[in-house]
């Protein structure tokens, strides 16, 4: 070969990888560009049509975000239709060949509570002669247990590990034993550890986690302490979540002052608290009928940049209304209408019937006209209508 043939060879074949690449570029781009689009859309029916143009785009297949976050969303408004409509349209791609893609289609499935389409895609894909091993048969699994289908997920794990002959995996007992503690079934919960361990299988933080929120959650308050030994027996080191159903426990039982002594633990080991440990604080001085450490932890809380979640609006909102301290209550509403979450309707307008009750009407008219405008959701409140002297 002449220089001049190699040099324009070598001179084409640049000129063909740089193509690629900015075609490859120029796909990915378009693929951020469609994302963005269906995450403005707000009409239902054009977000369907438009995710099912995007997914022409094979750079757009590969984007796990937006496919969980529209299916939540369609969801959430119940047009479980459309969620069908979206992904069955992805059968028809080349990537549903791959192991992969099915499960994450199985995955979506099961985030919404559709599990029958979930195991239809796991039987599917045997039609297309795609490998299922480990890694799809715990998607199922995990999209029974997202189904709560509590029920069935030993049954599907028994059952078709044997029947395709896949041997499970720390992911498959783990999520067996959620379902378990899902189902108040804690004793089958445990003994799948002795399973594990013949199975060559180390039960790892999330098996612990797992056990701990089962057995404090269900006021099996010594059981939970005896997970705790085991956790420390086999050295995993307890992370916040550990710590928050510890916590939980204790309060439960009404033992604060070893709930201080935890907190006392877990600052010395420089872990910071969640919204769930802060949940158990506020909720075990609920219990001990202390208002003010219970406003004391809430202020804490935000003070230390930890937004809260529903289950402490639930708890606090109701409780500041019967000490009579509707400023806070009203405060907590206005936090949760200028926050994400959504708590149930009734529970704010309790606020607004018991600002109404004291003369507090300007405050009352503030959270109607405000739960109008929620960032999340909005509140249809209503001012209690006066009653007439006669």
């Amino acid at each position: 070969m002449s220089f001049l043939s190699r040099l324009l060879r070598r001179a084409f074949s640049t000129a063909a990888t740089a193509a690629t690449t900015i075609t490859s570029d120029a796909a990915s781009d378009t693929a951020k560009s469609l994302s963005y689009l269906i995450y403005k859309e707000r009409n239902h029916k054009k977000l369907v049509k438009k995710f099912k143009n995007a997914s022409v785009n094979e750079h757009f297949r590969t984007k796990v975000a937006i496919y969980k976050e529209t299916i939540r969303r369609l969801s959430v408004s119940r047009k479980f239709d459309y969620v069908e409509e979206i992904l069955e349209d992805q059968k028809q791609y080349k990537d549903i060949s791959k192991e992969g893609f099915n499960a994450r289609l199985i995955s979506l499935y099961g985030s919404v509570g559709m599990f029958d389409h979930a195991r239809k895609v796991f039987d599917e894909m045997r039609e297309r002669q795609c490998a299922r091993t480990v890694m799809s048969l715990n998607a199922l699994l995990g999209a029974c247990l997202s189904s709560k289908n509590f029920d069935e997920v030993e049954g599907l794990f028994r059952g078709l590990s044997k029947e395709i002959k896949i041997e499970p995996d720390l992911i498959s007992y783990n999520t067996v034993i959620k379902a378990f503690c899902e189902m108040g079934s804690l004793d089958s919960a445990v003994s799948l550890l002795d399973e594990m361990k013949k199975k060559g299988l180390e039960p790892d933080l999330i098996t612990f986690n797992t056990l701990l929120h089962g057995f404090y959650a269900n006021a099996r308050f010594v059981d939970g302490e005896r997970i705790w030994d085991q956790m420390k027996e086999r050295n995993v080191e307890p992370n916040i979540r550990s710590y928050s159903a510890k916590l939980f426990g204790m309060a439960s039982e009404k033992r604060m002052k070893d709930v201080a002594r935890v907190v006392e633990e877990m600052n010395s080991k420089g872990i910071k608290h969640d919204p769930f440990s802060y949940h158990a604080l506020i909720r075990g001085f609920v219990n001990e009928d202390d208002f003010d450490e219970a406003k004391r932890w809430y202020g804490e809380m935000l003070k230390n940049g930890c937004k809260p979640h529903r289950l402490i609006f639930e708890t606090l909102i109701p409780f500041s209304v019967e000490k009579g301290d509707l400023a806070f209550a009203f405060k907590l509403c206005m936090d949760v209408i200028h926050s994400k979450l959504v708590v149930q309707e009734a529970l704010i307008q309790s606020v607004v019937d018991a600002l109404a009750k004291e003369s507090r009407i300007a405050e009352a008219k503030e959270l109607v006209g405000h739960g109008e405008s929620g960032r999340a959701h909005s509140y249809k409140l209503k001012l209690p209508t006066p009653t007439c002297n006669a």
